[in-house]
């Protein structure tokens, strides 16, 4: 084989890895307004994590939330979709990644507020302690994990 033709094997198996996991990578779409600070660190959090985030400016959530089927009592400052699945608030990616995963019969995931040491929501001195709630079509919600931390030191 000449090196030429070994070449461009080569150059195609590596934009079909390439493709693959692209593909593999979960594709979540947030909206968000164009205000918010700690939407984007979220977001950043998200893309670290290894999910192709596509995002929407807009200038307000509550459409989003009543679309998604987000109950009033748990929302957030951001609204994203992931593979059928509302997600809403500073979710951290490791519990949207078992979502995917374990796939319940559910509506989404929530993490009501903007809890302080939640992704996007991490300070010098804070722990992180709130729940991701999942929850139903009808409204209804369950404990899905709990984060629970020790103050992160200040800086100095």
């Amino acid at each position: 084989m000449t090196s030429r033709p070994m070449l461009a094997g080569l150059f195609a198996l590596g934009l079909i890895l390439a493709v693959g996991l692209h593909a593999a990578s979960p594709e979540i779409t947030v909206y968000k307004t164009a205000t918010c600070g700690c939407c984007g660190k979220w977001i950043t959090h998200l893309k670290e994590n290894g999910f192709q985030v596509t995002v929407h400016e807009v200038p307000s959530t509550d459409p989003y939330r009543k679309k998604f089927g987000v109950p009033e009592d748990l929302g957030s400052c951001h609204t994203a979709v992931v593979a059928g699945y509302s997600i809403e608030g500073h979710v951290p990616a490791a519990d949207i990644q078992r979502l995917l995963k374990e796939r319940p019969k559910a509506k989404g995931l929530a993490a009501p507020g903007m809890p302080m040491g939640s992704p996007g929501m991490e300070a010098p001195g804070v722990s992180a302690n709130y729940s991701v709630l999942l929850f139903q079509e009808d409204g209804s919600t369950s404990v899905y994990q709990e984060h629970r931390s020790t103050p992160a030191p200040a800086s100095r």
